[in-house]
């Protein structure tokens, strides 16, 4: 039999290892990780249904996409941390980041970050050429054109922090066609159009963290009627960008239409509301909900095209 002190140091030690485990997903930031491979497998399996191959032919190359796009996207995301630690304790959402609270040591951190860019890299590689170079391009336009250069300097720092999230769906793409193909191109423009305004949504509910860290969000600089004549802006450019995918079908192009005809008219009522906090919460949502039945339609729909 164990007795009370054995019960509750095992109790202690088990709570260690999940605390363990949420800090590392906080430190690769795992929503974003999901969230990208969802583009980066919608790019990758258009591509094998654009060029007529079997997925089932070439398991390897789904499987060291996937897991060598994962892994950059990680590695990012914890050189992201590793980079921020100086500003993040002034953001009241950022405060239990590991880097913050002091649970990862930053060498800890960086070593992570290392690691996983240079096994993301490699499987990339082993994938072509194109999809490890594409791995490069997504890796050097967030973690220095973003997060070390605009981020801290340039109020277009949303802009040029999108380039790195439409990334993810060409290396899918160019792992079964390095050439790339036109379908790329469009998946690449919906999602760098989609980014703006999903995170100026998030950059409103957070006006006062990045104020106080010194960051030029454009809400802190412009104000809010700018961001949101902005969020309306890149919505309308949503609109005709589907139109690219047209081999995908006439329901498609109609669900599409109808996500953005939905997400415009709340863009549009984001200029009557009282409460503009409440109001960016809901486009923060809706944005999410647009890009995971989006990117899923388009899945459904090339296997019927």
């Amino acid at each position: 039999m164990s007795n009370g002190r054995s019960m509750v140091v095992a109790e202690g030690s088990n709570s260690d290892t999940k605390t363990l485990i949420a800090d590392f997903l906080a430190l690769i930031k795992i929503g974003i990780v999901n969230s990208n491979l969802i583009t980066a497998f919608t790019g990758l399996w258009l591509a094998f249904q654009f060029t007529d191959r079997h997925f089932l032919a070439e398991l390897d190359v789904l499987i060291l996409t996937m897991f060598g796009t994962a892994f950059i996207i990680a590695g990012s995301a914890a050189m992201n941390n590793f980079i921020d630690r100086d500003i993040d304790p002034f953001m009241a959402s950022k405060k239990a980041r590991p880097t913050v609270t002091g649970r990862f040591k930053p060498s800890t951190v960086l070593s992570i970050a290392l690691i996983f860019l240079v096994i993301g890299e490699i499987l990339l590689f082993s994938v072509n050429l194109s999809a490890g170079i594409w791995g490069l391009a997504g890796i050097i336009s967030y973690v220095v054109l973003y997060t070390m250069w605009s981020k801290r300097k340039h109020v277009s720092n949303t802009i040029v922090g999108s380039i790195s999230g439409a990334i993810p769906p060409v290396i899918g793409w160019a792992a079964v066609e390095p050439s790339l193909g036109f379908g790329a191109i469009a998946l690449f423009l919906i999602m760098f159009a989609w980014q703006p305004p999903h995170f100026y949504a998030l950059a409103m509910k957070r006006t006062e963290e990045y104020r106080a860290a010194g960051i030029p969000m454009l809400p802190v600089i412009k104000g809010f009627k700018r961001t949101k004549v902005s969020m309306l802006g890149w919505i309308l450019l949503l609109f005709p960008l589907p139109f690219l995918l047209a081999k995908l079908g006439i329901v498609f192009l109609i669900l599409a239409t109808a996500l953005n005809i939905g997400w415009l008219l709340l863009a549009i009522k984001g200029f009557k509301v009282d409460d503009d906090l409440k109001w960016a919460k809901g486009m923060f949502i809706y944005s999410l909900n647009y890009m995971t039945i989006l990117f899923v339609s388009m899945i459904i729909f090339s296997i019927f095209s």
